[in-house]
C-alpha cells in the first residue's frame, strides 16, 4: 500500500517541484505573472521559484537586436524623391515597460520604433540638400537620429544603441535619367579633354615646325656665309697666283681644261685650227702664228 502511494506521490511532487523552478539566462529578461499581472521583474540570471499553476513566466531577449525594415521614400529640401534604406539596433532596457507598451512582441516594438526614426529621417532629409545628404551630412543625421529615438523610445522601454543609413538612391526612373546625364557629362568632359590633347599637339608640332624652319635657314645661311668667304678666299688666292706669274697661270688653266675636255676618248670638239684654245698646242709660249 505505501508503495503503491509512493508511485503515485513522488511523480507528483517532482513535478510540482519541477514546475516551481525556472532558470533566467544572461541574455534574457523575465516577467513573472499571476493571473495575467505583472508580479515581479529584473531578475537576475540563475535559478528561480514560482508557485506552479498561479504564477507564469515569460522571458525576452536583451540581447542587441536589429531592425532592418524596406526602404522608404523621402523628399528632400528641394522636393526632390530619395529611396532610403536604414537600420535600427535596439535592446530593451526596461522589461516591465515594453511589455506593457508592446506586449512583448518584437514586431510591435520595431513597428512603434520605426515610425519614430522614419518621422525623424523624414524631418532631417526634408531640412537638407542632395548634396548635404551624400556628401557630409549623413553621418551627421545618423548621430542626431540615434540621440533623437533613443529618447522617444524611453516610453516602449527600449534603447536605441544605433541608427543607421546604408544606402540612398534615386528613385528608378530617376536613377536612369540621373545615369544618362552622368554619362553625357563625362562624355562632354572627354571630347572637351580630347579637344584640348589636339589643339596642345597642334600648337607643339607648328612650335616644331618653326623651330625646324628657322634652324634650316639659319644653318643654309650660314652655309652660303662659309661658302662665299670660302670663294672669296680661293678667289684671292687665283688672284694672288696669277698676278705672280700671269703666263703660268694662263698655262696651268689651259692644262686643266684639256685634261677635262679630252678625258674620255669619245670626246669630240669642232674648232677653227686658229682658236685661242689650241695656243699651247702649237706654241708652248702660247704664241699664236699668224
Amino acid at each position: 500500500m505505501l508503495v503503491n502511494s509512493l508511485k503515485i506521490i513522488v511523480p507528483i511532487a517532482a513535478f510540482l517541484l519541477w514546475s516551481s523552478l525556472f532558470t533566467v539566462d544572461e541574455r534574457q529578461e523575465a516577467i513573472l505573472f499571476q493571473f495575467g499581472e505583472i508580479l515581479e521583474a529584473d531578475y537576475e540570471p540563475g535559478l528561480h521559484f514560482k508557485i506552479p499553476f498561479v504564477n507564469n513566466v515569460r522571458k525576452f531577449d536583451n540581447r542587441i537586436l536589429t531592425i532592418d525594415q524596406k526602404p522608404e521614400r523621402f523628399l528632400t529640401q528641394e522636393k526632390k524623391d530619395l529611396i532610403v534604406d536604414s537600420y535600427v539596433k535596439w535592446r530593451i532596457v526596461d522589461v516591465v515597460q515594453y511589455y506593457k507598451t508592446t506586449q512583448g512582441d518584437e514586431l510591435t516594438a520595431g513597428r512603434l520604433l520605426y515610425e519614430n526614426i522614419n518621422n525623424g529621417l523624414r524631418d532631417e532629409f526634408g531640412k537638407r540638400s542632395i548634396q548635404e545628404i551624400v556628401s557630409g551630412d549623413r553621418a551627421q543625421i545618423m548621430s542626431l537620429m540615434t540621440q533623437q529615438a533613443s529618447q522617444r523610445a524611453k516610453s516602449l522601454g527600449i534603447e536605441v544603441v544605433d541608427v543607421r543609413v546604408k544606402k540612398v538612391d534615386y528613385p528608378e526612373r530617376v536613377s536612369n535619367s540621373v545615369y544618362q546625364r552622368m554619362r553625357a557629362e563625362r562624355e562632354r568632359e572627354a571630347r572637351d579633354f580630347r579637344s584640348k590633347g589636339h589643339e596642345a599637339s597642334e600648337r607643339i608640332q607648328a612650335d616644331a615646325d618653326r623651330q625646324s624652319s628657322i634652324l634650316l635657314a639659319e644653318a643654309y645661311r650660314d652655309s652660303e656665309i662659309a661658302r662665299g668667304e670660302g670663294d672669296a678666299r680661293a678667289t684671292e688666292i687665283y688672284a694672288k697666283a696669277f698676278n705672280q706669274d700671269r703666263e703660268f697661270y694662263k698655262f696651268s688653266r689651259s692644262l686643266t681644261a684639256y685634261q677635262k675636255t679630252f678625258s674620255n676618248s669619245g670626246d669630240v670638239i669642232l674648232l677653227e685650227p686658229d682658236s685661242e684654245y689650241f695656243r699651247y698646242f702649237k706654241d708652248s709660249s702660247g704664241n699664236i702664228k699668224k
